[in-house]
């Protein structure tokens, strides 16, 4: 879904959990991630296989004097390693959050969409069920939001809609 929004260029606001790290200390976001092998020679991003796993390479040069070369994998030529495509993705919708055009959105966010699902589970009953079952489950959920949405469109014809 994400990479589908990337692709369309269209900017995704995702939920995030707050990082749980002590004042003054680093977070995650603060560390530049790279790969690198045995003899800490960096890691270059090489290409996409078809499986959708990024594979890193080192340059032959660097191999060729290595120590370690002959206890990684014998059909590449060069050191490298896999990561998924989509974990680069889901890092890039995390940093996005961090720059300042964008968290206005979340800002939006707060109080739109986070707001419908509280208000489902508080006064709709959708903190638990007695329901089992995928789809008796879908239908409960179903009625809920049709429920809520009908009371936003009752709001909106005794109000009128109200421009963002």
């Amino acid at each position: 879904m994400t990479s589908y929004l990337f692709n369309k260029v269209i900017t995704p606001a995702l939920p995030y959990t707050r990082p749980r790290t002590k004042e003054g200390f680093f977070c995650k976001h603060d560390y530049v991630s790279c790969y690198l092998c045995s003899s800490c020679e960096t890691l270059k991003y090489s290409t996409t296989n078809k499986v959708a796993y990024r594979e890193y390479k080192s340059p032959k040069q660097i191999c060729a004097t290595c120590s370690y070369l002959s206890r990684y994998r014998k059909q590449r030529p060069s050191k490298g390693s896999d990561t998924t495509y989509l974990a680069s993705i889901c890092g890039r919708s995390r940093s996005l959050r961090h720059h300042q055009n964008i968290k206005p959105i979340y800002a939006k966010r707060k109080e739109t969409v986070e707001r419908i699902f509280a208000d489902a589970k508080e006064k709709h009953g959708m903190r638990w069920t007695t329901l089992r079952g995928l789809e008796k489950l879908s239908m409960q959920a179903m009625l809920t939001f049709a429920a809520i949405n009908l009371k936003k469109m009752a709001t909106w014809t005794w109000q009128g809609p109200k421009m963002a």
